[in-house]
């Protein structure tokens, strides 16, 4: 009995025991878990801080064109971005970032809209323009107190285009150029962007202000500075833009704002460079044009070095920038807030939508509209596409076939998301804005829909190699080599008869070539083609009024004005000008001077009317009083983008009837800055420098004349000067070789012409 009683007693204490060990087990656990909550609780409370206090200052960096896989933080090797990889160190590298669409305008506009294409109506960088009252992102940081500032580099975010509401300060001035002149060239150095925004920097007496930087390198055309001469053309602009970043984030650390800065710094689109044929962008919507790159600094650097590997979009930023700020959401917006992503919490997985409507609206070919997630990405086109992202990162492999219900599914949701979308035809462009486009394959009309025999539209992957024709004639003429690409201008619309804007270009360079004649007929087709649009009819009179055919001049500008609409104020000014040289040319004062208050009331920055004066005074020998007319309308076009043809010319020329050489030097030398293909105002200069007995450069003008104007005029102009110094050897010398590099063109007979061309 006592064995039992003892056995019982100890099976008891065992098992008290046993419970005890359990109980203290239980608690430990309970500690720890309590602990492990607190710790929990303590990390979401400094993440919650983090994200509660408000950043300032606030700097969105955009660097133009720019792919992600060509930056050294995203695993490129050929090029060193040692700036952009140093914020990516302080800051999180979101790996996946997509843009909506690969143009300039329209990217910036979703960028700074938080809203897709579709919902802000900018399709496209020409003919369309950010409407107002659009709620952008400045404008809701400046209700909240802070300054804003914008400055750009490109003529596509020009403050004309509405992307500069809401700024305190935005500045999108660039240097004056000639009407034709390409976009490539009507943009500004980063490094004076960046001293604008550094002028603007040293303004501010509170660090509470948003800054917005646009540096257009590396888009095209590719000229980096000699120092990046080792890497490839685009990869050179690359160092270039990241030397551009690096400077302003010493700036800003010498400023003590750096540390304390949210800093965000990310492409509006990339580049093809041949991955899909197409070499630019616009037209395709492969990772290559659309993955761009997104890096984020938080303030005091925290979260330095976080990745995140999930797709994120342009509509994301207005939603973060305004939860690093400490503002409320806005209503109505797609996009969310990266600050969870930021601080390591998961989000939910969502498609990315992508469009290009550049084909539809430029040549009459299907539009391109894809929806992107984290594996796939599905692209509607007349052929649609399906591409595993994961496994097929170039985007090779179409698994449209092979993978029905991905491509159904994805069809489905993309199709449920732009329900509501509709495709609006872009506004009408003038003819200057339309040549500056074209120079870097931005054709600009509307075209009314080609479509293959069975009536379907034209996928744009079928047609891509038009595109890239036109763009390889648009280098070739910023080359000067002429006649290749009017060789391949004809080549495509012999192909493509219907392709308005094309026939526009043949026009252009056809004149540049100096044959004047077959560039009318080009006017004349492309204008049957676009009626709605007036531009091409411009170009043609303003030809017809060089050939001296007034009356047909006349004819064409009048039509121009007649089919003009209120959208197209810069066209309107050119036909006006153009009606106003032909009154003076017909000794009709008064009707000149009706023309120029005309133009000026379509755009009051273009000073027609002092102009229109001067030459007054000038055609009457009143060259003092002319020179005051002129002087006048350089004033008034100071801060004006394009100016006036032969403005500086008539000024020089009046000031070497006054005997007033070195301000008509100058004048000279102006106008042919603007207009390096005006063989008069060379031929001006030369004979400046032979007044004055500077025999050397006045040989150095002839010979600039012929390398700038490399065409039967420019031959004939050089060959006429030597032969007014009584260098007869050497006018019969050029004339030869004009004859040798011309003998199969056939405005042979311009070698003969006068110097003395009419206006």
């Amino acid at each position: 009995m006592e064995g039992r009683r003892a056995l019982r007693i100890g099976a008891k204490s065992g098992v008290k025991s046993k419970v005890k060990s359990f109980l203290s087990r239980m608690v430990v656990f309970a500690l720890l878990a309590l602990f492990a909550a607190a710790s929990g609780a303590s990390l979401a409370c400094r993440a919650a801080e983090q994200r509660s206090s408000a950043a300032e200052p606030i700097v969105l960096i955009s660097i133009d064109t720019l792919r992600a896989d060509h930056v050294g933080a995203y695993g490129y090797e050929k090029v060193p971005t040692p700036n952009i990889d140093a914020l990516a160190s302080d800051g999180i590298v979101f790996e996946r970032a997509y843009s909506h669409v690969p143009l300039t305008l329209p990217a910036h506009t979703s960028i700074l809209s938080g809203r897709l294409p579709f919902e802000t109506n900018v399709r496209d960088n020409i003919g369309f323009t950010v409407r107002p009252g659009e709620r952008l992102l400045p404008a809701i940081l400046r209700e909240r107190g802070f300054a804003t500032a914008g400055v750009v580099s490109a003529y596509v975010l020009r403050k004309e285009t509405g992307i500069a509401q809401g700024f305190d300060f935005f500045d999108s001035s660039l240097p004056m150029k000639a009407q034709g002149t390409s976009l490539g060239d009507v943009q500004r150095d980063g490094a004076e962007t960046l001293q604008l925004a550094e002028r603007w920097l040293d303004s501010r007496p509170s660090p509470r202000f948003f800054l917005f930087i646009h540096f257009y390198e590396p888009h095209t055309p590719y000229s980096p500075p000699a120092r990046y001469g080792r890497y490839a053309p685009y990869d050179g602009e690359i160092a270039y833009a990241d030397e551009l970043v690096g400077r302003l984030l010493e700036s800003l650390k010498r400023r003590q704002l750096y540390d304390r800065a949210a800093v965000i710094l990310l492409s509006d689109h990339g580049e093809g460079l041949g991955d899909h044929v197409e070499k630019e962008h616009g037209l395709f919507i492969y990772d290559e044009t659309v993955h761009v790159p997104l890096v984020v600094k938080l303030p005091g650097r925290a979260e330095r070095g976080r990745r995140v590997a999930a797709p994120v979009q342009h509509i994301d930023i207005v939603p973060t920038v305004l939860e690093l700020a400490g503002i409320p959401a806005q209503d109505g917006l797609r996009g969310r807030s990266l600050a969870g992503m930021m601080h390591g919490a998961p989000q939910a997985e969502r498609g990315l939508y992508s469009e290009s409507l550049y084909g539809r609206y430029h040549f009459g070919w299907s539009e391109l509209v894809a929806l992107t997630d984290a594996r796939f990405r599905y692209i509607k086109a007349p052929h649609d596409e399906l591409y595993d992202l994961v496994r097929d990162r170039a985007e090779r492999h179409n698994l449209a076939t092979d993978r029905p219900q991905a491509r159904v599914a994805m069809r489905r949701a993309l199709d449920e998301m732009t329900a509501t979308a509709r495709v609006t035809a872009p506004a009408a462009v003038s003819a200057d804005e339309r040549e500056r486009l074209q120079a870097l394959g931005y054709v600009g009309a509307t075209v009314s829909g080609e479509a293959t025999a069975s009536g379907q539209a034209i996928d744009p992957k079928d047609k891509v190699d038009v595109l890239e024709e036109y763009r390889r004639a648009a280098e070739l003429a910023g080359d000067l080599k002429y006649g290749p690409a009017i060789d391949v201008l004809k080549h495509i619309v012999a192909a493509n008869p219907d392709m308005a804007d094309v026939w526009q270009q043949l026009g252009n360079t056809l004149i540049r070539a100096g044959r004047l004649d077959e560039g009318v007929r080009a006017y004349e087709r492309s204008a049957e083609l676009t009626p709605r649009d007036i531009s091409a009819l411009v170009a043609a009179s303003t030809v017809l009024y060089k050939l001296r055919r007034l009356d047909e001049a006349s004819r064409d500008a009048e039509a121009a004005l007649a089919r003009a609409v209120g959208d197209q104020p810069r066209s309107r000014v050119t036909a006006d000008e153009v009606l106003a040289k032909i009154a003076l040319a017909r000794h009709d004062n008064e009707a000149a001077r009706r023309h120029a208050a005309a133009a000026e009331a379509a755009d009051p920055s273009v000073a027609i009317r002092p102009y229109v004066e001067g030459l007054i005074l000038y055609d009457a020998g009143r060259y003092a009083d002319a020179v005051q007319q002129f002087r006048a309308t350089e004033a008034r076009m100071t801060d004006v983008t394009l100016q006036l043809t032969e403005l500086h010319y008539y000024a020089g020329d009046a000031l070497g009837h006054l005997e007033r050489y070195a301000e008509a030097e100058s004048e000279f030398q102006r106008e042919i800055r603007l207009f390096p293909q005006n063989g008069r105002a060379r031929v001006a200069l030369a004979v400046v420098y032979h007044a004055q007995g500077r025999d050397a450069q006045a040989a150095a003008a002839l010979e600039e004349l012929v390398h700038a104007v490399p065409t039967p005029e420019g031959y004939g102009l050089a060959a006429q000067v030597w032969t007014i110094f009584g260098d007869r050897e050497r006018a019969a010398a050029l004339r030869a070789e004009g004859r040798q590099r011309f003998k199969d063109d056939p405005t042979l007979r311009l070698l003969t012409v006068a110097a003395g061309a009419p206006r």
